[in-house]
């Protein structure tokens, strides 16, 4: 080959590539065709959905659920096929034995602001108790 053959060849290969990135780069993506064709799939849910008692999984796979939804939010379109957000958890969870601990310390509390009454109650009793055995044991005599 002649030094001028091998100029036209990598001229040629460069167009080729040039026009390969210009096709890439041009190349859209057809989100409004998508969107119409799963309409009915993205609105049973986002995972899959119960039918007839058995778990069907989307037409549509995850990955390009994802593109599709990624493409509509980017031509600033609204997506509304996803699950509400729950509200986020302000309060933290915390150990559980110090939770009870403190449930213990307001019950006795509670219990304390009872306690003369609940020895009243308890000195009344035992004294019910021994009235009724010197009854019963001077009814035997």
């Amino acid at each position: 080959m002649h030094h001028a053959d091998l100029l036209l060849l990598l001229q040629m290969a460069g167009n080729s590539i040039k026009s390969v990135a210009k096709a890439v780069g041009e190349y859209q993506y057809p989100w409004r065709d998508k969107l119409t064709k799963y309409k009915d799939e993205l609105s049973k849910g986002v995972w899959g959905y119960w039918h007839l008692g058995a778990w069907k999984p989307l037409g549509i796979s995850a990955r390009r659920r994802a593109r599709l939804r990624k493409e509509v939010l980017l031509a600033g379109e609204d997506w509304p096929y996803d699950p509400e957000r729950k509200e986020m958890r302000t309060k933290r969870k915390g150990h559980k034995c110090d939770r009870i601990s403190a449930e213990k310390r307001a019950n006795t509390a509670e219990l304390m602001k009872k306690m003369p009454q609940m020895l009243a109650d308890y000195r009344k009793k035992k004294w019910e108790k021994k009235m009724n055995e010197e009854d019963a044991a001077a009814k035997k005599e």
